[in-house]
């Protein structure tokens, strides 16, 4: 090689360097950082056959983000609430508030949800059962608790 041609490889060889960062750097800067869950503190009631859910405080949340399950005494319920929803396998029509397919997107602090169990959904929650609710988000649980029917809604 002579003389005069490897400062002009020395030349592309840094310019390409330079490119090849700067489009690194744009790529990293372009990227949205990563969203952090919401924080929300729930509460929930069980009666004899209906689950109330409230929002105490914290980040709306997306109902139609939300994964709600229940277990009677450990076991799963069979068909699980798909929220939100109006008329569901094993639940009765009508559920009340964001869990309700005609209510608003996003539920909010110190609003309640309710949904009622069908008789068709097993097991059903009797008066000495243990009924565990969990509400997720994306593989985040956001709320869990195990609770005992009460005779009376929230």
């Amino acid at each position: 090689m002579s003389r005069g041609v490897t400062p002009a490889i020395g030349v592309v060889i840094l310019l390409l360097l330079t490119v090849t960062l700067a489009g690194s750097v744009g790529m990293m800067l372009s990227m949205e950082p990563a969203s952090q869950p919401p924080t929300a503190q729930l509460s929930a009631t069980v009666t004899d056959d209906e689950i109330y859910l409230t929002h105490e405080r914290g980040d709306p949340l997306y109902v139609s983000e939300l994964d709600v399950s229940v277990e009677i005494n450990g076991t799963p319920l069979e068909q699980q609430p798909p929220i939100p929803f109006f008329s569901a396998d094993g639940f009765k029509s009508g559920p009340t508030g964001p869990f309700n397919s005609e209510s608003s997107e996003t539920w909010k602090a110190g609003e309640t949800g309710s949904f009622a169990l069908a008789g068709t959904n097993q097991p059903q929650i009797q008066p000495d059962s243990t009924v565990t609710v969990t509400v997720s988000t994306a593989d985040i649980v956001l709320f869990e608790e195990t609770l005992s029917p009460h005779e009376n809604g929230p």
